[in-house]
């Protein structure tokens, strides 16, 4: 008769520290697109109106050109407001004195892309999610929101928006097969981490 093979004490912490280590590390990951995967609308799916489009910053280049992950939330924001979705577009990021500046550049492509000028606002201290989604629902006081941003990023931000106390829902542009792409998704591992501990703590860094 063949006996049950057991596992010394050593090898099951092992064996143990396998299995739960990975489920630590993506716990919020899947916490977060649980928590929105119902309000969060891809290509070809319309998001329903809300007063603004939340247009999230992302990099620009030192030729202050857009980096194609900015170029497509802000082509997003755009086609949302022309569409009737929503009824102004928040340009929000990070901002550096006159040397670095993504809601001006995103606010210039914007008016390229037919958005007039008095339907778009500025918010150049969203130097994270985060912020964004606090300043979005304390100085620029908006009630509801679409979260423009990528696939990757869109579970978080909109998460944090209604954590923020704002109605949210998020939308996201097709997905590109690039470098960028699967380091975000890496990224978001972290990222939603941190996202957790910010709402916990209530800081933002």
């Amino acid at each position: 008769m063949l006996r049950a093979t057991r596992l010394r004490p050593r090898y099951r912490w092992a064996v143990a520290a396998l299995v739960l280590l990975p489920a630590l590390i993506a716990g919020p990951w899947g916490y977060l697109r649980i928590a929105t995967r119902d309000d969060v609308h891809g290509p070809g799916s319309a998001p329903p109106h809300a007063h603004a489009a939340l247009v999230l910053g992302a990099k620009v280049g030192d030729d202050g050109e857009p980096s194609p992950f900015l170029r497509e939330r802000v082509e997003l924001g755009a086609a949302l407001y022309r569409d009737g979705v929503v009824d102004v577009v928040v340009m929000t990021g990070a901002a550096h004195g006159d040397a670095y500046d993504e809601p001006a550049t995103m606010r210039d492509l914007a008016l390229s892309l037919g958005v007039p000028a008095e339907a778009i606002i500025l918010d150049r201290e969203g130097y994270d999610t985060f912020a964004s989604c606090a300043n979005a629902a304390g100085p620029l006081a908006l009630g509801d929101v679409v979260v423009v941003t990528q696939q990757f990023h869109v579970a978080r931000a909109t998460w944090l928006c209604r954590r923020a106390g704002i109605e949210a829902s998020g939308v996201y542009p097709p997905i590109q097969g690039r470098a960028g792409t699967v380091t975000g998704n890496i990224r978001e591992l972290g990222a939603d981490w941190k996202a957790v501990i910010n709402v916990w703590t209530g800081r933002s860094r």
